[in-house]
């Protein structure tokens, strides 16, 4: 069998020095935010080249506690897309704002910015541009016109981690950088976790008392809430912080030998990484007709799969409130319905790829 992700054998690989670094976590009884969470904000920092990273204890509350930090609320509209985790509207939702979305590029999957402009209004506050499957969005479109219209950025990163958009690295190009740390991410924890990362010292501010109560301890400036990333989570990420890079470039090489073997393929069309990126593989995923044939002879070869993502939030039944309806975004839509996710783990053997690749061959000439 190919696991869709191997948590087990990551853990194996650095287990020596993650259970040190909990155990110091535990017996210095620092389990909420503490020392191993502010290293690893400075790590996380430098690291997305920003100044501050604020650790959360989710990266839905990443996306919540930036958009309230750039003063998103009732009334306001904010930008985004359909062809996203449901989390990135949701996190909208929360704040009371309206959720406006854009269809995607149909080549990359990211918000197509020549359709931006269009959907902006006069309650137009922020563009929440996602990063999905680890490529980044075409952001130099973006912050254009967001700087014409007087509109914030915010990147949602939580497939992003070490993605770059010309050399810059994700998060660090909008006001603020969201990051989800949910275990099968490109930077997991063992268990939730999220940060935001910025160089504005008023977000920043804000955001610290958005996480923890609303200001310093009995002293509430603000409606707040209780996001705080944990201490085990800190001193877990602040561990891999030393082998992102390495895993990254992993990755990058098994997306290299499946464009390799599944080139030419008819019935497979392959991810691009577009000229302008350093596409980091959250999600390796290839485009298919008859999935549900394909899916069944992967299940049946052995070969674990998934979709990112089958319905998109337009048509999702809890987000008909919005008022969309299905045919509004054509290619968000048409990758719900093609879009198949391969196997995609640092530690995958160039075994497992033939394996995997095999298997796809043999489901779409099917």
């Amino acid at each position: 069998m190919v696991p869709f992700v191997d948590l087990k054998a990551q853990y194996q690989s650095i287990r020596h020095e993650i259970e040190p670094a909990v155990i110091k976590v535990l017996e210095n009884a620092q389990f909420v935010l503490g020392p191993a969470v502010v290293d690893f904000e400075q790590k996380f920092a430098t690291y997305t080249s920003c100044r501050y990273a604020i650790g959360v204890n989710s990266g839905t509350s990443a996306l919540h506690v930036a958009l309230l930090a750039a003063g998103v609320g009732p009334g306001d509209e904010v930008i985004t897309v359909p062809n996203t985790f449901v989390a990135t509207v949701a996190a909208i939702t929360y704040t009371g704002a309206t959720t406006r979305f854009v269809d995607i590029n149909p080549v990359n999957f990211n918000m197509d910015p020549k359709l931006l402009e269009a959907a902006i209004t006069p309650k137009t506050k922020v563009i929440l541009p996602v990063h999905l499957y680890g490529q980044c969005a075409d952001m130099d479109p973006i912050l254009e016109i967001a700087k014409r219209h007087n509109l914030i950025v915010i990147e949602d990163c939580a497939q992003a981690h070490g993605a770059e958009y010309n050399k810059q690295r994700a998060g660090s190009m909008g006001a603020m950088g969201c990051f989800s740390f949910y275990p099968g991410k490109n930077l997991g924890a063992y268990g939730e976790g999220g940060a935001v990362v910025t160089d504005d010292d008023q977000y920043r501010q804000t955001m610290n008392y958005l996480r923890d109560w609303g200001g310093p301890k009995y002293k509430h400036d603000m409606v707040a809430y209780n996001y705080r990333l944990h201490g085990v989570q800190g001193a877990v990420l602040g561990v891999k912080m030393k082998y992102i890079e390495a895993w990254t470039e992993a990755r990058r090489l098994h997306a290299r030998q499946y464009n390799e073997r599944l080139a030419g393929v008819q019935g497979v069309v392959i991810p691009v990484e577009e000229k302008y990126a350093r596409h980091v593989y959250h999600i390796y995923a290839i485009r298919v007709q008859n999935r549900e044939h394909v899916i069944s002879v992967l299940n049946e070869k052995g070969v674990q799969n998934g979709i990112h993502y089958p319905i998109p939030v337009h048509m999702q039944k809890g987000y008909q409130f919005l008022g969309y309806h299905k045919g509004q975004f054509p290619h968000s839509e048409k990758a719900s319905d093609e879009v198949l996710s391969l196997p995609m783990f640092p530690e995958m053997t160039l075994a497992q790829i033939d394996e995997v690749c095999n298997a796809v061959k043999v489901a779409v000439q099917g």
